[in-house]
């Protein structure tokens, strides 16, 4: 099995797999980023974008491995040029948003987030962006936890979901509904600290430390190889 293989989510074109030198070097900085090495995933990237500026998993890729550099204006600027040239695709929009978050311009972010759930309204991530982006923007707590909500309904499976809905039920200062929300979490994943770290606050056994701007998150996959770790999201 060679890298791109290996990788999930690389593009392919029919049964032929990958055909173009943009595909296969893509594919090959996506093996990269998946090895965590986002470093050198952006080197490798950084030639195949300057001859091909129009290759929309290229800049999509970039964008995500610039916030994982915590190079965010760069990511900002690299989810633009995906947006632009891949413009039915929600990814570089929820990652727009994510970085706009980051870079304290709340309005937009939370602009981007809703034009992804328009693109892909069926998608939970959209949903669980706009909630983190309107939280973050330190209002309409109410449209948080709906669209929180709403990330639950649709994949009620996934434990992150839940703990997005039990921080915006916490927002809104209800306490014993956030509580069963992060139970139900720590039940799919019972050694993730941060929704531990959420309950035992909430139940008063430990104190409320000061925000941070959180700019790590999960690569590819949803789980390290220590198991479960969620920051405050997750994208794609």
């Amino acid at each position: 099995m060679t890298d791109v293989d290996a990788v999930p989510g690389v593009l392919r074109i029919g049964s032929e797999g990958l055909k173009t030198p943009t595909e296969i070097g893509v594919a090959r900085a996506a093996a990269l980023f998946e090895r965590v090495d986002p470093a050198a995933a952006a080197q490798h990237l950084e030639p195949i974008l300057a001859a091909d500026p129009v290759s929309g998993p290229g800049w999509i890729l970039m964008a995500r491995i610039r916030l994982a550099l915590d190079q965010v204006p760069q990511a900002l600027e690299a989810a633009e040029r995906a947006v632009a040239v891949a413009p039915e695709d929600p990814r570089p929009l929820a990652t727009a948003s994510r970085a706009l978050t980051l870079l304290g311009r709340h309005e937009e972010a939370v602009t981007m987030a809703y034009r992804a759930v328009i693109v892909e309204p069926k998608n939970p991530l959209w949903h669980d962006r706009v909630a983190w982006a309107l939280l973050a923007a330190d209002r309409q707590y109410a449209d948080a936890e709906q669209a929180a909500r709403t990330a639950v309904g649709l994949d009620p499976h996934e434990a992150h979901y839940y703990f997005t809905h039990g921080v915006t039920l916490d927002a809104l200062g209800h306490s014993d509904q956030a509580r069963q929300a992060f139970l139900i979490s720590l039940k799919m994943e019972p050694e993730n600290p941060v929704a531990r770290h959420r309950l035992a606050v909430l139940n008063g056994e430990a104190v409320k430390e000061p925000e941070k701007k959180k700019r790590g998150w999960k690569i590819f996959g949803r789980r390290g190889a220590n198991g479960p770790s969620r920051p405050e999201e997750f994208l794609p």
